[in-house]
C-alpha cells in the first residue's frame, strides 16, 4: 500500500476523523494544482476530474467531457461518434473520462498532499471538537494549568491536546490560585471556532461542573435511579443541589453522600473549600422550599401559587441562618426551588 495511504489512514485513525474528509480534500486540492501547473496562462481550464485509490494510492486525472451531437468546445465536449470509440455504450448527454494523468503528477501530488493533509486535519480536529459540544448540554474535561496570568488561565485538555483552553478570570472562583502542573477538572462552558482555532472557554464557577462531577462520582445517577433535579450555585462559596430517586428503596441525598460520606468528600475535594447542601427534592413546593433552606429548622411555610412566592417561618435564634451570610442562604433556596422566599422570625 502507498506510504501517503498508510500514514492518512493511521493519522485518522489516531484523531478519530473520516478518511473520507481527507481524500476528498487532497483530490479536490490536485485538480487545482493540475490546472494551475498545466493551464497556467491558457484561459478556461477544462473539466477535470482526480481520483486517489484507497487501496493503491495510485492517482489518476481525468478530463470530463460532455458527449454533444456536435463538438463547439473540444475542451468540453466530445462527439458521440468519438465517445463510442472508447465504449459502445455512451449516448448524447453522458459524461466520457478521458485519463490525462501526466508522468511528472506523482511530484506535484506529493507536495500537495503534505500541505492539504495538514490543513484539513487541523479543520477535522476543529470540527469534531465543536461538534462534540455544539447544540447539546456542554461538559466536563480533566486538564492540566499551563501558564497563569492576571487575566486568565491556561490549560491543557487531556481530550483536546491540541486545542487552546482558557479559564477567564470571571469564571474563576475568588478563594482559588492556580499554579504550572496543577491538574483538575473544569466545565467548558463555550466553544468558539473560527477558520484557524478552536478555543474552549472553561469555569470553575458553573453550576453545571457540580452537576457533572456527581453523575461522574454517583452511580446511581448515572445507572437513571438518582435524578439531579437543580442546582443552585455561587462558585466558591455554596451550592444547593437538588436531588430525587425513582426507587423507594434507594434515598438519594444517601447515595450522593455516599459511605462515610466518601462520594461528597470526592466533590468537595475537587471544588476546595465550596460547601456542598444535598437537598431532596419534592413535588411538594412547601416541603421542597423548607428543605432547600437548610440548614436552618423551618416552623411554616405557606405558599401562594398566584405570584409563586412563599412565606417561611423560622425559630428567632435561626433568622440569621435561615438567611445566610449576606442573603446567601435564603438566595441560593429561591434560585433553587424557583420560589420568592420572605423570611421571618417566630415562635
Amino acid at each position: 500500500m502507498n506510504e501517503l495511504i498508510l500514514a492518512i489512514k493511521d493519522l485518522c485513525e489516531e484523531r478519530g476523523i473520516d478518511e473520507d474528509v481527507i481524500f476528498e480534500a487532497l483530490e479536490a486540492a490536485l485538480v487545482a494544482a493540475y490546472k494551475k501547473h498545466y493551464y497556467k496562462g491558457k484561459g478556461d481550464t477544462p473539466n477535470v476530474l482526480v481520483t486517489i485509490d484507497r487501496e493503491t494510492g495510485a492517482i489518476n486525472v481525468y478530463a470530463r467531457k460532455l458527449v454533444v451531437e456536435s463538438v463547439e468546445d473540444a475542451r468540453e465536449e466530445i462527439s458521440l461518434e468519438d465517445a463510442r470509440k472508447i465504449s459502445a455504450g455512451y449516448e448524447l448527454d453522458d459524461i466520457v473520462n478521458i485519463e490525462v494523468t501526466p508522468k511528472d503528477f506523482g511530484r506535484m501530488s506529493a507536495l500537495t498532499a503534505k500541505q492539504v493533509v495538514t490543513q484539513r486535519i487541523r479543520e477535522a480536529e476543529r470540527g469534531i471538537i465543536y461538534s462534540d459540544h455544539a447544540g447539546r448540554s456542554l461538559g466536563m474535561v480533566s486538564g492540566t494549568v499551563i501558564l497563569v496570568d492576571a487575566d486568565r488561565v491556561y490549560v491543557d485538555v487531556e481530550k483536546y491536546d491540541r486545542t487552546e483552553a482558557i479559564l477567564p478570570k470571571r469564571e474563576q472562583p475568588e478563594n482559588e490560585t492556580y499554579k504550572a502542573g496543577d491538574k483538575m477538572r473544569f466545565y467548558v462552558s463555550d466553544v468558539k471556532s473560527d477558520a484557524k482555532t478552536t478555543q474552549l472557554i472553561l469555569s470553575r464557577t458553573h453550576p453545571g461542573l457540580v452537576k457533572k462531577l456527581f453523575e461522574a462520582e454517583v452511580p446511581e445517577i448515572a445507572e437513571g435511579i438518582v435524578e439531579i433535579k437543580g442546582v443552585a450555585r455561587e462558585g466558591g462559596s455554596r451550592t444547593k443541589i437538588a436531588v430525587y430517586s425513582t426507587d423507594p428503596d434507594v434515598d438519594a441525598q444517601g447515595a450522593c453522600i455516599g459511605p462515610r460520606g466518601m462520594r461528597v468528600q470526592a466533590i468537595n475535594d475537587e471544588l476546595k473549600t465550596e460547601k456542598i447542601d444535598i437537598i431532596k427534592w419534592s413535588e411538594d413546593p412547601a416541603e421542597f422550599i423548607t428543605a432547600a433552606l437548610s440548614p436552618s429548622k423551618v416552623v411554616s411555610c405557606t405558599i401562594n401559587e398566584e405570584d409563586k412566592s412563599a412565606k417561611v417561618i423560622v425559630p428567632e435564634y435561626q433568622l440569621s441562618l435561615a438567611i445566610g451570610k449576606s442573603g446567601q442562604n435564603v438566595r441560593l433556596a429561591a434560585k433553587l426551588t424557583g420560589w420568592k422566599i420572605d423570611i421571618s422570625a417566630g415562635e
